[in-house]
């Protein structure tokens, strides 16, 4: 068993972060498991070395040790090929809607009484909208293609 705290460095430790983490290392540790430190270091404007470096100081003083240690920028490599070959085998698809677009779908959606679900928009843009809107500077984030069917893995 692998039980992981994964603390943003964007702050000092705080009372709820300590929480998470010992209650990690307890059951970890009381059934011979092992710890994982992932520091959660993806928000590059606000995630600094000196507070991941104080994080770790803050969990040693309480005690607390970890098996394995890694820093989830380095592995950002690993998540660009993984959403490669989503996009290849058609399980991503892409999206140019602002967050204002989006917010005012949600908005009209629970005036008109139904749930704030993505209406799926962009699965309907033909090929010279998706070109047009990249022509225009639009960078298009990702959005899983899900259907009706139940999805699981392995999370490794």
């Amino acid at each position: 068993m692998k039980l992981r705290f994964a603390p943003s460095p964007t702050g000092l430790l705080h009372v709820g972060n300590a929480r998470a983490a010992l209650v990690n290392w307890l059951f970890a540790r009381q059934r011979g498991g092992t710890v994982l430190l992932r520091l959660d270091d993806t928000d590059l404007e606000r995630s600094k070395a000196e507070y991941a470096e104080a994080l770790q100081e803050d969990l040693r003083w309480l005690g607390l040790d970890w098996d394995e240690s890694f820093r989830q920028s380095d592995r950002l490599p690993l998540y660009a090929a993984a959403a490669e070959r989503l996009k290849a085998s058609g399980h991503l698809y892409p999206c140019f809607e602002s967050e204002e677009e989006l917010r005012y779908k949600r908005e009209l959606r629970l005036k008109q009484g139904r749930p704030p679900l993505y209406d799926r928009g962009a699965l309907k843009m033909t090929p010279e909208q998706y070109e047009r809107a990249l022509a225009n500077g639009k960078s298009p984030y990702w959005r899983f293609k899900l259907s009706g069917l139940n999805r699981e893995w392995q999370d490794e």
